[in-house]
């Protein structure tokens, strides 16, 4: 009897103690604590301080509010995304370095032949986080007030009219030529290093337009020193709500946008994805997220990881197939 009474105590205790252990390995929203236990570098493509990287940091710190672990930014930018998506392919599949990309991610497979990773291949998907479409705007100088004013000008004066981007195969440049494609009209590109050479000339007159990001275009546009035309997305932003998009334009099977996801080295555990797949999840439905992303034109989305590995999967083919219809070739592509 004394022995059976200590057996059923000792396994009493065990469970409650199992218990107590299983508890406390749930964080707030049920997410397992037990990864991550350690800091994790979220690696950025994007050049530090730039509207990109702002961006994954605003998402890492969020990550590390909802995981209580520190999710560390750093920012690897170059070669069009490729060192940091180099960087991170190449790196352990322990759980503890993610990529943080945008359409870039897809357009790098598109655009070129020999890449030192393979862009689907060597990656585990984690989830979607937002979508940000653009905008298109144009120097106050030029005599058009809308997507239709500045077709039929085009059209009118071929080859004369200037656009920037910050360079070539960048989302500014592919997303003017699918409206070159679509409209027939020629404008003749002028491609920069960056971002800001290619913004700087455009507030000067010495292009004529250019598609940006609805951040960057929001300030510009309530100054005066740009005027713009139409939006590229399948809806309005909240940036711009007045302005139509393309196909309110009248410019047929126009869409393009962007997203934000998280990417990890292939061979990450499945239950190391479940947890910051849960975490996104839950950080998309807090309310000044969806605040702070409508401050940049973007919206939330989220996503399985399946759901953003076909999303990744479709991108590519939807790239690979504008680079040939403007028989785009790079360094790397013969």
């Amino acid at each position: 009897m004394f022995k059976k009474w200590r057996v059923s105590k000792i396994t009493s205790r065990m469970l409650i103690l199992i218990t107590l252990a299983g508890f406390l390995m749930i964080s707030r929203g049920g997410i397992a604590q037990e990864y991550p236990s350690k800091p994790v570098r979220l690696v950025s493509p994007f050049s530090a301080g730039g509207g990109g990287d702002s961006v994954a940091r605003y998402f890492g710190a969020k990550l590390s509010s909802i995981l209580q672990q520190q999710f560390v930014v750093d920012s690897r930018p170059g070669a069009g995304n490729i060192i940091a998506t180099e960087l991170a392919a190449k790196s352990a599949s322990d759980g503890y370095t993610i990529l943080f990309v945008n359409d870039t991610h897809a357009i790098n497979a598109a655009l070129r032949e020999k890449l030192p990773y393979d862009s689907m291949k060597d990656f585990s998907q984690i989830s979607l986080i937002a979508s940000t479409p653009f905008v298109l705007v144009v120097h106050p100088s030029l005599p058009v007030q809308s997507v239709g004013d500045l077709i039929r000008l085009a059209k009118a004066r071929p080859g004369e009219i200037n656009y920037s981007s910050p360079g070539i195969g960048t989302v500014s440049h592919l997303s003017l030529e699918l409206f070159k494609i679509n409209t027939k009209v020629n404008l003749f590109h002028v491609a920069y290093r960056g971002i800001s050479g290619a913004v700087v000339d455009l507030v000067a007159g010495r292009v004529q337009t250019m598609i940006l990001s609805p951040a960057s275009a929001l300030g510009f546009a309530k100054e005066g020193k740009l005027r713009a035309l139409a939006t590229t997305g399948a809806k309005r932003t909240h940036s711009f709500p007045t302005l139509p998009t393309f196909e309110e334009a009248g410019v047929r099977n126009y869409e393009f946008s962007s997203s934000y996801g998280l990417l990890a080295p292939v061979g990450m555990a499945s239950a190391q994805i479940a947890v910051l797949n849960q975490a996104v999840s839950r950080m998309l439905r807090e309310p000044d997220v969806d605040a702070w992303l409508n401050t940049i034109g973007a919206e939330p989305v989220g996503s399985t990881p399946a759901e953003y590995r076909n999303y990744l999967a479709a991108r590519v083919k939807k790239y690979e197939a504008l680079v040939r219809a403007i028989n785009l070739r790079t360094d790397k592509r013969r």
